[in-house]
C-alpha cells in the first residue's frame, strides 16, 4: 500500500468522508459510497478508483493534481474519468492537459464538463448534484449531493393496492419526488457563498473551510480574499442544521494544537459537538 498523499477518514450517515485540506497546500476529498470526489489539489493513490470529480475552482491547491490523476488512470488501463469544473475554466483546463500531454508524451484523456450555478448533474437514480455559486478571489462553485426518492402522494395514501395500480396504469402521476440534502461541499468561500444557498446549512454532512481563527486577523480582509473565520461560524451557530460539519483548509500559520485549543474554548456546545476539525 502506497502512502503518497495524506488523508483522514470518518463515517457518518452511512457515508465515508476521506480527504485532506490545508490552505495553499492541497485540498482533495472523496465519498467512496457515492463514487465521487471534490477537488484535486493532490491525489492519493488510494483514490484512483473514483472516476467522477467535481472541481470548485482552479487555484493550484485545488487543481494541481488533475493531469497526474488523468495520467494514472490511463497508465492503469482504467476508463477515462469524468471531471466537472467551472464552465469558464474548461478551455484552459483542456490547454493544461494538452501541454502536459506534450511534456509527458502520454495521452491526457478525460471527459471535461463545464458547469455553472443552477446546474444539476444526475449521479444515479437515487442521487443528484446541484451546483451553487461561492465567493472567492476567482469564480468558484460549491456542490450539494441530494438523495431523491419517489413517495406516494398524500391524496393516495391509504388506498388499496389495486386502486393505486389502476391509477398508475391509467397515466395518473401517483408519486412525487422528495429530496434530502446529503452532503454539501463549499470549496473556498467567504460567508456570502454559503448564506445565499440554504441547503448548505441543511445537508446532513457539510464539508467547508475555516481558514482563520485568530481574533487579530481582520475579517473584512479575510472575506475580501474569499475565506472564512471562526467568528463567521459563531455568528451563524443557530443556522447550522447539519449533523456533521467538517472544517478544513486552516492556514499553515496555525499549529494544530492552537486550532484545537481555540475551537474548544470558543465554540458553543451545540456546535462543537457536531464540528470536526480536519487536521
Amino acid at each position: 500500500m502506497l502512502d503518497n498523499a495524506p488523508y483522514l477518514s470518518c463515517q457518518h450517515a452511512g457515508l465515508t468522508i476521506e480527504g485532506y485540506s490545508r490552505a495553499a497546500v492541497q485540498s482533495y476529498w472523496r465519498l467512496p459510497e457515492l463514487k465521487i470526489g471534490f477537488d484535486l489539489g493532490a491525489h492519493p493513490w488510494d483514490f484512483m478508483g473514483t472516476q467522477t470529480w467535481f472541481l470548485s475552482h482552479t487555484h493550484l491547491d485545488h487543481v494541481a493534481a488533475l493531469p497526474v490523476y488523468v495520467a494514472r488512470r490511463r497508465m492503469m488501463k482504467m476508463e477515462p474519468p469524468t471531471i466537472y469544473a467551472p464552465e469558464y475554466a474548461i478551455d484552459d483546463l483542456r490547454k493544461l492537459l494538452s501541454v502536459m500531454q506534450r511534456l509527458d508524451r502520454g495521452r491526457q484523456t478525460c471527459d471535461l464538463r463545464g458547469v455553472k450555478a443552477g446546474d444539476e448533474i444526475e449521479l444515479s437514480r437515487e442521487n443528484v448534484v446541484t451546483v451553487f455559486a461561492t465567493t472567492h478571489t476567482i469564480p468558484s462553485l460549491g456542490y450539494v449531493v441530494w438523495d431523491r426518492r419517489n413517495k406516494l402522494k398524500d391524496e393516495f395514501i391509504g388506498l388499496p393496492g389495486d386502486k393505486i395500480r389502476d391509477l398508475k396504469q391509467s397515466g395518473v402521476a401517483i408519486t412525487r419526488e422528495v429530496r434530502v440534502p446529503l452532503v454539501a461541499y463549499t470549496g473556498d468561500t467567504s460567508p456570502a457563498g454559503i448564506d445565499a444557498y440554504p441547503p448548505v446549512f441543511q445537508a446532513k454532512i457539510l464539508i467547508t473551510e475555516m481558514s482563520f481563527i485568530r481574533a487579530k486577523h481582520r475579517r473584512e480582509k479575510i472575506h475580501k480574499f474569499g475565506h472564512m473565520h471562526l467568528d463567521d461560524f459563531l455568528e451563524r451557530a443557530d443556522r447550522f442544521e447539519n449533523e456533521l460539519i467538517i472544517c478544513g483548509h486552516f492556514s499553515t500559520r496555525y499549529h494544530p494544537d492552537e486550532i484545537r485549543r481555540t475551537l474548544d474554548a470558543r465554540l458553543p456546545p451545540g456546535l462543537r459537538d457536531r464540528l470536526r476539525i480536519w487536521l
